[in-house]
């Protein structure tokens, strides 16, 4: 018998985030076989919506395999049969379940970086064109990612998807309301005081159509805005590297001092990537009170309710930005001890709880 919180999850991911429809091809993909019991539970919910469900589930090991022996030849092949997938799909649910989370680390990054150009029109059409949604399933990898027992981690991720999302939504619209109107957001907290232009930007409310767990408002501050500075006391990860301490002062909109108690070099390559790299292009705040902990998974930790997360680097188009960059570096203020929320001078958040 499946476990309850399997299936509800099924129903959320085909029901919630795909409105699936009668007559539709969904494809049910996952890159590990760890995820059986939820590609089995969604498979019946598409199968019960009236679709029409494909499945693509493969071996983790087969992607080291491959990279291992691939020639350049094979490297650089495009898989058309895939791209023909890709366009003749309505949706996708994509399960990650990892067997383990350092597969790849002793991969060489080029041949990773050379084989996602390759592929890169087969996720632009699913990305651009089709719809998505992305969710996990427990590992003991994913738990022990998050210095968790898988129990414990089962407990976590269930409690931020298995959610009423409707009422999630409810209470985003409010603040995006609030954000499309408004033209300077101010966060204030421990060595933080960072004021933003948000004028004339559009606030994007997220509630499970593509992340599962999903819950945060987002959007692209103008580019030139930021001043003051800011302390991030979480560890932010990019390139599977951690830095922690991180400190960003911020004058007319771009990083002029930058600081990390660990790997702070990394830090400052990422910060001269290019020119938009010391920009910010994104805004976010997380919403979902569900997740509680950090678990170094940027799809849970950017939506902890009483966060805000800034992204060095690239912006949204879709939510005005003009920010450009070939990094987009989520880092997560905390927000919930002492901190502060204002748009255009009202407090709208105060210990990490909204009064709106």
């Amino acid at each position: 018998m499946a476990d309850p919180r399997v299936e509800e999850l099924a129903r959320i991911l085909v029901r919630h985030s795909l409105g699936v429809k009668r007559g539709e091809t969904v494809l049910i993909s996952s890159s590990s076989e760890l995820a059986k019991p939820l590609v089995l539970e969604v498979y019946r919910e598409v199968m019960e919506a009236g679709a029409h469900p494909m499945t693509s589930i493969s071996f983790e090991e087969t992607q080291n395999i491959f990279y291992e022996k691939a020639s350049e030849q094979q490297l650089l092949n495009f898989p058309r049969i895939k791209h023909y997938e890709a366009k003749n799909i309505d949706c996708v649910v994509n399960i990650r379940a990892p067997l383990n989370k350092k597969a790849l680390s002793n991969i060489d990054p080029g041949k990773v970086g050379a084989r996602s150009k390759v592929l890169m029109p087969i996720m632009e059409t699913i990305v651009n064109k089709k719809r998505w949604v992305l969710c996990n399933y427990p590992t003991n990898a994913l738990a022990q990612e998050a210095d968790m027992s898988l129990a414990e981690y089962e407990d976590f991720l269930f409690g931020a998807t298995n959610i009423d999302w409707k009422s999630v939504k409810k209470e985003e619209m409010k603040l995006k309301r609030l954000l499309d109107k408004g033209s300077e957001v101010r966060i204030v907290g421990e060595d933080t005081d960072l004021t933003l232009s948000i004028r004339g930007r559009k606030a994007i409310a997220c509630y499970g159509s593509n992340n599962m767990p999903d819950g945060e408002v987002f959007m692209s501050p103008v580019e030139n805005s930021a001043e003051g500075y800011i302390y991030y006391e979480m560890p932010a990860i990019y390139q599977a590297r951690e830095v922690t301490g991180i400190r960003l002062r911020f004058r007319k909109g771009k990083v002029v001092e930058a600081s990390a108690d660990k790997n702070e070099e990394f830090l400052l390559s990422m910060l001269d990537t290019d020119r938009g790299a010391r920009y910010l292009g994104e805004l976010g705040i997380g919403v979902n009170y569900g997740i509680s902990r950090f678990s170094k998974d940027i799809l849970f930790d950017e939506k902890i309710g009483g966060t805000v997360h800034l992204a060095i680097g690239r912006s949204y188009e879709e939510a005005g930005g003009k920010n450009r960059s070939a990094i987009h570096w989520d880092m997560i203020k905390d927000l919930r001890k002492g901190g502060k929320l204002y748009i255009d001078g009202r407090l709208v958040q105060k210990d990490g709880r909204f009064r709106i």
